[in-house]
């Protein structure tokens, strides 16, 4: 999948949590250990949301691809991010969205909670 598809669906996902009330701290937050997509924050609450994009078909589901090597990083990465922030103390959140075309527009599908810290 090329930078400019996984842009849109970061974009696309952004504007889903922002419509839910949802403060967008940062995205493609990098650190040594991987790239953090959206960093989130909501009624002490920071949400660390994982973007995949599916364009056309695919055999397996995108948030598959959000393996236990992947978890991990992530798990890392956000660690690393909540050092340097002022919201260390908060509550951690780790969301997988899968954005994909539909007959209008794009659909989305937020797996809140996909793993645990």
């Amino acid at each position: 999948m090329n930078h400019e598809v996984g842009q849109k669906g970061e974009a696309i996902a952004a504007r889903y949590y922002r419509q839910r009330g949802y403060l967008l701290l940062g995205h493609n937050y990098r650190t040594r250990m991987g790239e953090l997509d959206l960093i989130l924050y909501k009624e002490d609450l920071i949400v660390f949301a994982e973007v995949k994009t599916r364009t056309g078909r695919m055999l397996a589901a995108p948030a598959e691809a959000v393996d236990l090597y992947k978890q991990r990083r992530l798990r890392r990465a956000a660690e690393l991010y909540l050092q340097n922030s002022p919201f260390a103390e908060a509550r951690v959140r780790f969301d997988v969205v899968e954005v994909a075309p539909a007959e209008k527009g794009w659909q989305v599908h937020c797996i809140m909670d996909a793993f645990q810290v």
